[in-house]
């Protein structure tokens, strides 16, 4: 690689790990605060919350990485052609395969990443995130209890909280048990921790009083304790079996899947479906700068408007996402669709080659490009300043 295409591929890369870096954040913030009240009310600190969210970054960056891809290297080629890069490379004498060649190791480099997100790093990412949320949701105390209300957490028991800690601690604890019909057990407590075990769930209280009421008793028993412990396994519903979804299985469980599994034997055809997305998915980045470079990538002086053609590149790379997505939609119940996309890859590929090795600079028909111009001139003659 010589000097020229080290100097595109670290420009294209490093726009590329900006864009990627910026939607990415962008995204997962929307999506971290859908957990945000869950994280509270387990009283964990900032930083578990943010591992914990951070589960979902590699399939949000499966998702946009193609994209940021796009949009750097059409940001590149814009500015190359600004600055007459393009031109004085092309009139030196450099072919346009070896300014296409730094850009494609770029979307090499992209692919790969892509491909190890899309067969392994994603779905790993799911299954952790599921595994979390299935042993939060089965603690009840942990997930239902809100202080400064009265929580019924079964038929006869009840509890409040005043505060939780960021810690996880418990303050002001009031626990009323009225299952046992021949005695009334109530608890106040000034402190509290949630304790896990090898016997079970457990609230551990501290410095507080057990007051208990026969029925046949006129006058209740109370009891002052340093430390009493109250068995919460009872309400959690014993251990839950996690099931993961078809998105949640890594490459090789959809290639090669277990015959006998319930959620294959129900859905074979979502199962085919996933797995060609998967595999199509490392093809997407170089599609994708194919169809950008041989739109934007041709030399053309400063008469020529690149807008219609950047228009163009977008609606190429929407035009083939989209019969990706739909292929994949239709494809698990119609088995032959899948092979649209497969077909619209090398469409694309093939479409690139022949305007790149022809030279040709893709514009818009003249008639539109004077009506494009035609309109941006009213517009600008509409709304100017007397």
């Amino acid at each position: 690689m010589g000097a020229i295409s080290r100097y595109i591929f670290r420009t294209t890369f490093g726009a590329f790990a900006i864009i990627l870096i910026s939607l990415t954040a962008v995204i997962w913030v929307t999506q971290a605060l859908r957990d945000f009240d869950l994280m509270t009310n387990q009283g964990q600190t900032i930083l578990v919350f943010v591992g914990i969210t951070g589960l979902i970054v590699p399939l949000l960056v499966l998702v946009i990485a193609p994209i940021a891809l796009l949009i750097a290297a059409a940001h590149v080629l814009n500015k190359l052609s600004t600055d007459s890069e393009i031109i004085v490379m092309n009139s030196a004498g450099m072919s346009p395969w070896l300014l296409f060649r730094a850009f494609m190791a770029v979307a090499i480099a992209v692919s790969l990443i892509v491909g190890a997100i899309s067969a392994y790093f994603a779905p790993k990412g799911l299954r952790m995130l599921r595994d979390w949320l299935t042993e939060v949701r089965a603690n009840v105390v942990s997930t239902i209890v809100q202080p400064g209300r009265f929580t019924q957490i079964e038929n006869g028991v009840t509890i409040h909280i005043r505060e939780r800690r960021a810690n996880g601690q418990l303050l002001g604890i009031f626990l009323d048990d009225r299952r046992n019909p021949k005695e009334r057990i109530t608890v106040l407590s000034e402190v509290g921790d949630l304790v896990d075990n090898e016997r079970g769930t457990f609230l551990v209280l501290q410095k507080g009083i057990v007051q208990r009421h026969e029925a046949t008793q006129r006058d209740p028993a109370m009891v002052v304790f340093d430390r009493y412990a109250f068995d919460l396994s009872q309400f959690a519903g014993g251990p839950q079996a996690v099931k993961y979804s078809i998105r949640e299985r890594y490459l090789w469980q959809l290639v090669f899947p277990d015959p006998k599994d319930p959620l294959y034997l129900e859905q074979p055809g979502q199962f085919r479906a996933e797995m060609h997305d998967r595999l199509i998915a490392p093809f997407y980045p170089l599609a994708f700068v194919t169809i950008a470079y041989a739109y934007l990538g041709a030399p053309r002086t400063t008469r020529q408007s690149r807008t219609l053609s950047m228009v163009g590149a977008i609606g190429g790379v929407a035009l083939l996402r989209l019969i990706g997505f739909a292929s994949t939609v239709f494809g698990a119940t119609i088995p032959w669709m899948l092979a649209v996309q497969y077909v619209a890859i090398l469409s694309a590929f093939a479409f690139g080659y022949f305007v790149i090795r022809r030279g040709l600079i893709l514009e818009p028909p003249v008639f539109l490009s004077n009506a494009v111009a035609t309109l941006t001139e009213r517009i600008a003659r509409r709304f100017a300043t007397p």
